[in-house]
Order: C-alpha cells, then sequence, then structure tokens
C-alpha cells in the first residue's frame, strides 16, 4: 500500500498593499491552492486577504487564524507571549490537518512573508514536515522608498531596519551610527520614535510614509507628522545622504565636535561618534586617523601632520564659525593626550568663545591592552606620557616616582618613537627602585590593528628597542597578578581589594 503524499505549504508574499504589486508568482500559486489562510485580528477584517480577494474563489477552503490579543492585555497565564505561542501552535495545527489530507496551503502575507510577516510563525512549525516554498513579496520598505522617490540607500551606504517596538535609547544609538534607516511597526510606538529621531540629530532628514501603495496613503516630513494620527502600517525613513542637499547654515549654526577612533578601525567606534562622523561637513584631523573613516561623498577632508594640533584646532574653529558642522577626528579617547585638549584651548580664547564644541569619548589604547591582556586596570592606576616634547623629563620622572610610590599600576602612553630612544630604559629603571624585577609589564602594540601584539614581561626584562609609539605600557602593582590559565593563555589582573595595613 502506497504512502499517502501530503499537501505543499506555500507562504505567499502579497506586496505592500496594492493588488497590481502582487508578483506573478503569487497569483499562481493561490489559484492553485485548496487551502487559502490569513491572519486576521478579532474583528475578523485581514489586509492580506484583501489584497488577494479577487483572487479567492468560492471554491476555495479559507482559514482565517485570528489572533487572541494584540496590543490589549490578556489574562492567559503566559502573558501576551504565551497566549501567542498558543495560537501559534494551534494555527500551525490546523494547517497541518490540510496538509496531511494531500490539500495545497496557500498562507497569504503582506509585503514579503519573512521580512517582520505572521507567516514565519507557520513555517518554523511546518516547514520541516511538509515539502514547502516561499514566495517572495514586494516590502513595505521599498514601497515607502517608492513613494519618496528618493533612494534609499546608494554606493556603500549601510540601511538598517528597525522595529519601533526598540526601546528609545537603542533606537536612538542605531539611528545616529547608519547612513540611511527605516523604523518600522510605529503606531502606539511613535512618540518615542520620533524622540530617538531628535536625540540623535536626524529628525530634520526623517520622512513620514503612511500606508504606503493602498487607500489612504500620506507622506510627508517625520516632525510634522501629529503623533494621534499615526497607524500601525506607518513607516519613518531616513533616506540615502548621497545628492541630498547639506542644509546652509547660518555662521551660528556651525560647530565643532572631537570624536576618537577608537586604537583601531571601526569595530573599536561608539554609535555616538559614527553618528557624528556621518553628520559632519568637514573633517579634520592627523591623516592616519582620517584614514580609519569611510569616504563620504559631500564631505570635505582635511588631513595634515601630527604635530600641528594647535594649528588644526583653529582650523577647524575657524571652519565652524562659517557655518560649517566639523568632526575633529583623534586617535583613542581624543581627551587622553589627544586632540581634544588642543581644541578646548584654542576655543577658549574670545574670538571662539561662541562656536559650540562637543567632545565624544572613545576607546583608549589603556583600556584596549588592558582588555585583551585580562584586567591590569582592575584597581587604581595612573595615566603618564612618557613624551618630553610639551613637558620637561624631570616632570615625567617626578610623576613616576610618585605613582610607583603610591604602588599604581602605570599606563605609560607615547613610550617612545624614532627621535625618542632613551626614555623607556630610563622610566624602567626608575621604577625598579620600587617594584620588584618580576611585576608584570604588559606591551600592547597596535591592539585592535592588523598588526596587533600584546605580551606581559616582566620589568626587569623590559626591553626598549622592543618599544615605538605604537606600543602602550601597563606596569602591574605589587598586588597584580600574572597567572598562565589551563587554556595555555596568561592572563595579567589586579586584584579590587587592596591589603590592610
Amino acid at each position: 500500500m502506497s504512502e499517502q503524499k501530503t499537501g505543499r505549504l506555500y507562504g505567499v508574499g502579497l506586496g505592500p498593499g496594492d493588488p497590481a504589486l502582487m508578483t506573478v508568482r503569487a497569483v499562481e500559486i493561490i489559484a492553485e491552492a485548496d487551502v487559502i489562510a490569513y491572519h486576521s485580528a478579532r474583528h475578523g477584517r485581514s489586509i492580506a486577504r484583501s489584497i488577494a480577494a479577487k483572487h479567492i474563489r468560492a471554491d476555495h477552503v479559507e482559514e482565517p487564524l485570528v489572533y487572541p490579543v494584540t496590543t490589549e492585555t490578556t489574562d492567559h497565564p503566559g502573558g501576551y507571549r504565551g497566549a501567542m505561542e498558543e495560537f501559534y501552535a494551534e494555527a500551525a495545527a490546523r494547517l497541518a490537518v490540510h496538509l496531511d489530507a494531500g490539500r495545497t496551503v496557500a498562507v497569504l502575507a503582506e509585503g514579503d512573508p519573512l521580512f517582520y510577516g505572521s507567516y514565519m510563525h507557520m513555517h518554523k512549525r511546518l516547514a520541516d514536515r511538509y515539502p514547502t516554498e516561499v514566495i517572495p513579496g514586494v516590502t513595505s520598505v521599498s514601497a515607502a522608498a517608492a513613494r519618496l522617490g528618493t533612494p534609499l540607500v546608494e554606493g556603500e551606504e549601510v540601511l538598517t531596519i528597525l522595529p519601533g517596538t526598540l526601546p528609545e535609547e537603542e533606537l536612538t544609538a542605531r539611528l545616529a551610527a547608519t547612513d540611511a534607516a527605516v523604523v518600522m511597526k510605529l503606531g502606539r510606538t511613535f512618540p518615542a520614535v520620533r524622540r530617538a529621531f531628535e536625540t540623535s540629530g536626524r529628525l530634520p532628514e526623517a520622512r513620514y510614509v503612511e500606508r504606503a501603495t493602498m487607500a489612504g496613503e500620506r507622506v510627508g516630513d517625520l516632525a510634522e507628522v501629529d503623533a494621534c494620527s499615526v497607524p500601525y502600517f506607518a513607516v519613518a525613513v531616513l533616506p540615502s545622504r548621497i545628492g541630498a542637499p547639506r542644509p546652509e547654515r547660518a555662521p551660528e549654526g556651525g560647530e565643532v565636535t572631537v570624536v576618537g577612533t577608537g586604537p583601531a578601525g571601526p569595530l573599536w567606534l561608539t554609535p555616538e561618534t559614527r553618528g557624528a562622523l556621518a553628520a559632519a561637513d568637514d573633517l579634520v584631523g592627523y591623516t592616519t586617523y582620517l584614514d580609519r573613516v569611510p569616504v563620504r561623498p559631500g564631505q570635505v577632508r582635511h588631513g595634515s601632520d601630527n604635530k600641528v594640533e594647535s594649528e588644526r584646532a583653529e582650523f577647524a574653529l575657524d571652519l565652524a564659525r562659517r557655518g560649517r558642522r566639523v568632526a575633529v577626528v583623534s586617535g583613542g579617547d581624543p581627551g587622553v593626550f589627544a586632540m581634544a585638549t588642543a581644541v578646548l584651548e584654542v576655543a577658549s580664547q574670545d574670538e571662539y568663545a561662541q562656536v559650540p564644541v562637543r567632545v565624544l569619548p572613545g576607546v583608549t589604547a589603556a583600556n584596549a591592552a588592558a582588555a585583551r591582556a585580562g584586567a591590569p586596570l582592575g584597581h587604581d592606576y595612573a595615566a603618564i606620557s612618557l613624551s618630553d616634547r610639551l613637558k620637561p623629563w624631570e616632570v615625567i620622572a617626578e610623576r613616576l616616582r610618585a605613582a610607583a610610590t603610591a604602588d599604581l599600576v602605570l599606563a605609560l602612553y607615547n613610550p617612545g618613537s624614532r627621535s625618542r630612544t632613551w626614555q623607556v630604559g630610563k622610566a624602567r629603571d626608575l621604577l625598579l627602585e620600587h617594584r620588584s624585577p618580576d611585576t608584570p609589564v604588559v606591551l600592547g602594540r597596535d591592539v585592535g590593528g592588523p598588526a596587533e601584539n600584546v605580551r606581559t614581561v616582566r620589568l626587569g626584562d623590559l626591553d626598549p628597542a622592543e618599544v615605538d609609539m605604537r606600543t602602550i605600557l601597563l606596569v602591574g602593582s605589587s598586588q597584580t597578578r600574572w597567572v598562565q590559565r589551563g587554556d595555555g593563555r596568561q592572563i595579567v589582573w589586579t586584584p579590587r581589594r587592596y591589603p590592610e595595613g
């Protein structure tokens, strides 16, 4: 006796709302299906069914999958999630009855079935048991971009799709960091979404599209939309910045933002810094650091040598006085032996007193190297630059002695360069007057970069020839531990508790 063949499951994408945007394949599958299933709220009206209505015949078996709850509260013992899980299980079981009987089932889905669609819950429960095919559909994202009539993304821009149900702070961070974005699932989330656009500085760029390609379609600027009028089927759009006119600003509209790129490339950037870099009209900085920032059409880049900090700061402030939005690009954290001080020093002059200046934090070299090594900065520590270009060596030596006497862990920045070759040896000898030769010293070179090398040596074995300007030294205290774990990895850590007495 031959085994009975099961029916075939289809997830059918219907597009954003206009029946004319259904694909030919979607229409074919509906015609072939025995059972037409679709989701709806308890009022019984289904947007998916309304899109496909003229293709549904009287001989089709219809299976309305009615949600037990949408946004209201529920007395289900498992709460909202429990109620929905139970519903999806029951809906899948109903469809399985048809499939077991050999019937072809088409589950209708607005947009694309696997893009925030309800069909995916049926797919996850049935696709491993029955032959299944998903028919893609035009998404609301594509429909909104088409209705706006402006490129959504271009070139190497990044598009971020966000549900409006995310926490407001998460939305803000992601909007600040991306080039282009679409926020879906508005409705009751709209007030928080709008605040996220405003806090991230992206509200002036944001557009609004409601019911794209459907009756009642509405398009406008997000800033002008009344929150009380926003339905669930609406999206907020940040379109491509490429080719978009940069706003003409009065001189008082300019600003300088000093940003830190961290010790290496994009993985070390904060979302806020990404946003400031993307929004800038001009980028000013040491050429090596500017090279870490993606090239964006319309931005002007002003690279310079590493030894002209004051001139660079003055140039940036002059641009801002002319109404330009300027990002001064620094390595690491801009406030740790970097560009923030130089900018603020010049900005304190009377002629620049009205220019807004912000400083955004970045990952500094000490934190990056410490994380790679373990936790050598787990207790009190001091950060000292060994460069005597801006302060005499006598001052450096005095501070090294004071920190060593206080038994602080030391983060030694700028330890050496082609023109400064003796400072590391002097510092080592001075510290050996107060520290054991067995004290662990972490050498972190090019942390986060392609030539990263992080290793630990004894203070007594520290070789100045192995240290250059791209290296940071972390010198342990008397309490710092240097151990080898069972996995073979060596770690360095400083206990949080300091012994009494």
